[in-house]
């Protein structure tokens, strides 16, 4: 019982559906002219009583087998009119032409309209599939009653019975398949994301937008705190700015409240119901961690309804992230349609995969930079001893010679300019030390000050007036700012 109970209530599959494989498409266009042919070469062998004149029926599968062999030549030059929906509905009107044709009711060809089920329902999920099934439904129907002048009730309405259930079972398993394949997809695409070359900030934001972009969510919110923080961090990703997850931002402890206000082990679902349509209150539900077991959150009743008018949320889920130090939670929210149970479920296998790998990654980037720290100091120190050194020491040369040159000597302006030239220098290298010994600041403001300092020492030795120009804002990281600098002084 319990597992029906989590099969019937797993999302449709419709929603950032992958594309078809081609093997596929090859595998129903064949077995499309395979049952033409051999519906044509049934009537040719035993054409029978078909209730209508028989030149009907021969036109009608005639037709349906040129309707194939174009659609599998189409297949063959790689066509892209062999991948929409308009081939579906089109196998349905052919099947109620064929049952038409063929006798209605009493049509030998009526299980023609399982075929094009399970292609909607294996190619585009429950909804589809449900929708081909009723489909073929009113065709059988309308086509039964139009073509038998004395028709039997109780045949039309066990062949329509056992298209619609069988159908729909068919829809069902092929939605829950395709389903399990964007599940796969997802833990598949967040693991590789996944990487300490991304660093935290990009992994997370990444894993908010593909969930997000997953159950077909207006926002994903995710709201943690590192061990004993004072702050807590809020980042999201949000639909109407393209998913763009923005930076974090610091929150107190009062203004995460509402958003902390389950127990640190529950899985929450807030979801319309019967009650809602009947203009009753939505339902809070929740299971505890390592239980199979919903139950309604009565007493955070109040707070549910608070929080989804707050988020502006018809329906959200919300799980508590496995952090070895410190408490948070991932809210994912929309507007429109209306998550499961099994919607949380997945959610919280999707945060026990991904973030588990970002506490690594934060680890990780703590030991590189302590590593990059000592580095720096040693870079430092030979810097200061390697080549400021000999440059105070050429400075000092070239004063001492100024002093020794006559007060009327030619030389003493040339003099002037290379003591001059090398002051700068050393005053840069200084400044590069000290950048290299506490690291360098990621702020635009610091390339672009370079990038002019630069442009005035050059102008003001060589004579070459170089503008900088910014025409808006970019975010550069350290290294790569560091890179830009030394193009454009090459």
């Amino acid at each position: 019982m319990l597992q029906q109970q989590q099969l019937h209530e797993e999302p449709n599959a419709d929603t950032a559906l992958p594309l078809v494989d081609q093997a596929d498409l090859v595998m129903i266009s064949g077995m499309r002219l395979l049952l033409s042919v051999t519906a044509l070469l049934t009537l040719i062998i035993n054409p029978g009583k078909l209730g209508v004149p028989n030149q009907l029926a021969w036109l009608i599968l005639c037709s349906y087998v040129l309707h194939s062999a174009v659609l599998f030549v189409f297949l063959y030059f790689k066509h892209p009119v062999v991948h929409g929906k308009v081939i579906c509905w089109l196998d349905v009107l052919w099947c109620g032409l064929i049952v038409y044709g063929t006798g209605g009711a009493e049509s030998y060809f009526f299980p023609f309209f399982f075929f094009v089920i399970l292609a909607a329902s294996f190619q585009r999920g429950l909804d589809e599939g449900a929708r081909i099934t009723l489909a073929s439904c009113v065709l059988l129907v309308l086509a039964s009653v139009a073509s038998t002048p004395e028709l039997i009730i109780s045949h039309l309405l066990l062949r329509t019975t056992f298209v619609m259930a069988l159908g729909y079972m068919i829809a069902y398993w092929g939605g829950l398949g395709l389903l399990q394949k964007r599940r796969l997809a997802l833990l598949r695409e967040v693991s590789q994301q996944s990487n300490p070359r991304f660093g935290v900030d990009h992994t997370v934001a990444s894993v908010l937008q593909k969930a997000r972009v997953f159950f077909d969510a207006s926002s994903c919110i995710l709201v943690m705190r590192e061990g004993d923080a004072a702050q807590w961090q809020l980042r999201t990703a949000l639909e109407e700015k393209g998913g763009h997850a923005g930076r974090v931002s610091q929150l107190s402890e009062a203004a995460v409240a509402p958003l902390m206000v389950f127990n640190a082990s529950q899985s929450v679902l807030y979801a319309p119901s019967l009650r809602a349509r009947l203009g009753l209150a939505s339902v809070l539900t929740g299971v505890e961690r390592g239980s199979v077991k919903w139950q309604r959150l009565d007493a955070h009743g109040p707070q549910g309804t608070a929080l989804a008018e707050l988020l502006d949320a018809r329906s959200f889920i919300s799980v508590p992230l496995p952090l070895h130090k410190g408490l948070g939670r991932i809210y994912v929210i929309s507007a429109k349609n209306r998550l499961t149970r099994a919607d949380a479920r997945f959610l919280l296998h999707i945060v026990a995969q991904v973030f588990p790998l970002i506490e690594n990654i934060a680890i990780l980037d703590k030991l590189a930079s302590g590593a990059a720290y000592r580095e720096r100091q040693k870079i430092a120190r030979d810097l200061h001893d390697s080549t400021i050194q000999p440059y105070i020491g050429l400075r000092h040369g070239l004063s001492a010679l100024r002093a020794k040159a006559a007060a009327d000597s030619p030389l003493l302006a040339d003099l002037d300019k290379l003591i001059d030239m090398s002051g700068q220098v050393i005053g840069d290298l200084r400044r590069m030390a000290q950048t290299v010994r506490g690291g360098a600041e990621r702020e635009q403001v610091t390339l672009l000050v370079a990038l002019r300092r630069q442009a005035e020492q050059l102008k003001k030795f060589f004579g070459i007036t170089i503008e900088i120009v910014s025409d808006s804002a970019f975010d550069l990281s350290d290294r790569l700012a560091a890179e830009v600098f030394q193009i454009v002084n090459e």
